[in-house]
């Protein structure tokens, strides 16, 4: 009896990893020279004569077990375009998921089909394309097996759908000029399917379904075969701008307020050097139809991290990155034509990326315009990656910054292995990095970082471990650091069981260790210490996400901050403890919501953090959203309350013609920004934009209109 018990442990895992792939596990496009009309109703010839796959296998809610609902795939492709096929048949097409239709939409409340490809088959990067039953379109560039994970892309492809009363249909369209690849006359990629089912939580695949694994686990994926002598159509892409509009600003003094004019035209040039290598030229840079950040109010002593949300800098950012340590960046791109939150004009710029062979790289060079007390400055970033077996890489970064009588590099290196077969089947991280600054005007000594970090990312039980470091003059002048100076230890072990014997419960979410131990990289003093407990914690069948925290808090200041305006934090060690419960119920229902609340100590008072967001869709038309927050803080001379309020409305006509009215506001900086804006369009890879901001001030109990920009552009795409 104990050989056949010690023979099924060591069969089992074996028969695990081997019941992530079902057969087939490779599809074949069919070629055409059929003309296809995009419009979801799969009835060209074409189709019936490619070879279908339906070997769907859930991942949730039923791991391994079949499809509840047939599912087909199949490919078709001409010489330039490539045409996804999907039929996803729905017993009960009545109760089909599909809230919204914008572009970029919010997939995870809808059902949707997506399909990631690997053109390099390279077990790393890949394309996520994402579609639902109205044909809203969204799109990912995924690094590194869902590292990066840069869904601002927006690439060149189109889908129509259909609902009829057996499902819903799709046929995606791909130019092959979207998508880099090897020239080769006999093509081999990756690919992976994904059908998601809301109603019931059902999570289809069709390779790698294991709860382990994503559909970015393009390792995992199975195989497009019979790509032959295919090419990109178009070499060239203009992409020419023309925007227009007035500002107006109103001030108390008369003589400051005015009316002016906003015209401006620029560009961007895009050749492929070669089938996987891209140039990208761009003059006169212009980012007015981005939507304005959130306006945050801080309450801790660190400097608060935005995303990137604008176009230029989003295609290849995950090649540009490189980590040194939570949010730590050598390069973050907002450092470039932005600062202190205003706009600094972009001359020009050029960039070079893409993959040779297994070698990934990335280069650089934007020279921004003196403006008011702000030098011309010209940004550069070089970045190489060198694919290393089958899953891991090696690579190094050099970032500059240069302007008159000043200039600062940075140079770093990193690696990451990675598998996915540690123990037959689990998946194991382990990266390292480190970069060093050198300044025209600073002292360059203790001016290094370093990290290192491990990670057991899998579904019953996840540990990470970490040592980031932060040297006293490390000053990467294009990069992010969030505190300077310091050595953190951090470790985290979180279980996600899912019993039996509570039906209604899909897993818990039990946290017993979570710590962040800092020390003054200098002097080895403790500085500060986050530890936090989960006790318990859960997802439901129904979707519903629920935790309860401790937490326990250390801080030693050696110099006073201040809070706010009227607050500041002495100088002390302080030891605090807080509680928090956070509740989430299942984002596919047409009203859902959020709730947080935080509450315990705060250096010398004590603090209750509280917010609270409800989503309403309507319908696939018109989808709502609004949040609060608030902290109540007491402290023994003062009590105070702090408010940030904001709301978003959506109104999507068809899935290329959208609108969107944001507002927001909080109290200490007491002004109301709102944002409307309309994203029109016309053709596919061309975008008009209609926009207006809108400042109210909101101090003394008074409402002032003091700022308003409307303004119109066009971008138009030609392909040569």
């Amino acid at each position: 009896m104990k050989k056949l018990l010690y023979s099924l442990m060591l069969i089992f895992p074996v028969l695990l990893l081997r019941g992530q792939k079902s057969l087939p596990d490779s599809i074949p496009a069919y070629f055409t020279n059929e003309k296809i009309t995009l419009d979801g109703k799969l009835t060209e010839n074409c189709w019936r004569k490619a070879t279908k796959i339906s070997n769907f296998t859930q991942r949730e809610q039923n791991t391994g077990e079949p499809a509840t609902e047939k599912t087909e795939i199949a490919i078709v492709y001409n010489t330039n375009i490539m045409y996804i096929g999907f039929w996803g048949y729905d017993d009960n097409p009545g109760k089909i998921v599909a809230q919204q239709m914008k572009r970029d939409f919010r997939w995870d409340t809808d059902d949707n089909f997506e399909v990631i490809i690997s053109t390099f088959n390279d077990n790393r990067n890949g394309y996520l394309f994402v579609i639902n039953p109205n044909g809203a379109r969204a799109d990912v560039l995924i690094s590194n097996e869902g590292e990066g994970f840069n869904k601002n892309w927006n690439g060149v492809w189109d889908v129509s759908a259909s609902i009829t009363n057996e499902g819903w249909f799709a046929e995606i369209q791909i130019p092959f000029s979207t998508l880099k690849f090897k020239k080769a006359v006999n093509l081999i990629w990756g690919i992976n399917f994904e059908r998601n089912i809301r109603r019931k939580k059902e999570q289809i695949l069709w390779q790698g379904w294991s709860r382990i694994y994503e559909i970015e686990k393009i390792s995992q994926a199975g195989k497009l075969t019979g790509l032959k002598n295919i090419k990109a159509k178009n070499k060239v892409e203009l992409k020419p701008y023309v925007s227009g509009g007035v500002e107006s600003f109103k001030a108390d003094n008369p003589e400051e307020s005015y009316t002016k004019g906003r015209y401006k035209l620029g560009g961007d040039v895009n050749i492929d050097i070669t089938p996987t290598m891209k140039l990208n030229l761009t003059v006169n840079t212009d980012f007015a139809q981005v939507e304005s950040d959130r306006a945050r109010i801080n309450l801790s002593r660190f400097s608060l991290y935005y995303p990137e949300k604008r176009q230029f800098f989003l295609e290849a950012k995950d090649l540009f990155q490189m980590n040194v340590g939570h949010r730590n960046q050598v390069f973050y791109s907002r450092r470039i034509g932005l600062q202190d939150g205003q706009e600094v004009p972009i001359i020009g710029g050029v960039r070079v990326f893409g993959k040779q062979n297994k070698t990934n790289v990335g280069a650089m060079s934007i020279q921004t315009i003196a403006k008011d007390s702000i030098l011309t400055t010209n940004y550069s970033v070089v970045r190489i990656r060198q694919d290393v077996g089958n899953q891991s890489s090696v690579g190094g970064i050099v970032t500059s910054k240069f302007l008159n009588g000043h200039h600062n590099v940075v140079y770093g290196a990193d690696f990451t292995f990675s598998t996915s077969k540690l123990f037959n089947d689990k998946n194991l991280i382990i990266n390292g990095a480190f970069a060093q600054s050198q300044t025209s005007d600073s002292v360059n000594n203790t001016n290094s970082s370093y990290n290192f970090y491990l990670s057991y990312p899998n579904d019953i039980v996840e540990y990470d471990l970490a040592v980031v470091g932060i040297q006293q003059n490390f000053n990467p002048e294009m990069g992010f650091i969030r505190r300077h100076n310091y050595r953190m230890y951090y470790t985290e072990l979180q279980f996600n069981p899912r019993p039996k014997f509570l039906p209604f419960f899909r897993n818990l979410n039990l946290k017993p260790l979570d710590i962040n131990y800092y020390v003054n990289e200098e002097t080895n003093k403790l500085e500060s210490i986050f530890y936090e407990l989960r006790p318990f914690g859960f997802t439901t069948k129904s979707g519903e996400v629920s935790e309860f925290n401790v937490q326990w808090l250390f801080d030693k200041l050696d110099e006073p901050f201040e809070l706010l305006d009227t607050v500041i934090i002495p100088v002390g060690e302080y030891w605090d403890q807080r509680w928090e419960l956070q509740l989430e119920t299942f984002q596919g229902r047409k009203l859902s919501g959020e709730f947080f609340v935080n509450w315990g100590d705060f250096y010398t008072g004590k603090r209750t953090r509280f917010s609270t967001a409800a989503n309403l869709n309507v319908n696939k038309h018109w989808n709502m959203s609004a949040e609060w927050s608030r902290n109540f803080l007491y402290f023994d001379v003062l009590n105070f309350v702090t408010d940030e309020v904001g709301g978003r409305v959506i109104y999507a006509y068809n899935p290329k013609l959208n609108s969107s009215l944001y507002g927001q506001w909080n109290n200490e900086d007491d002004e109301i920004l709102f944002n409307f804006r309309i994203n029109w369009i016309p053709k596919i890879g061309s975008d008009f934009y209609f926009v207006v901001n809108q400042v109210i001030e909101t101090g003394n109990n008074t409402f002032k209109f003091t700022r308003t920009t409307v303004l119109a552009k066009l971008i138009w795409r030609f392909a040569l």
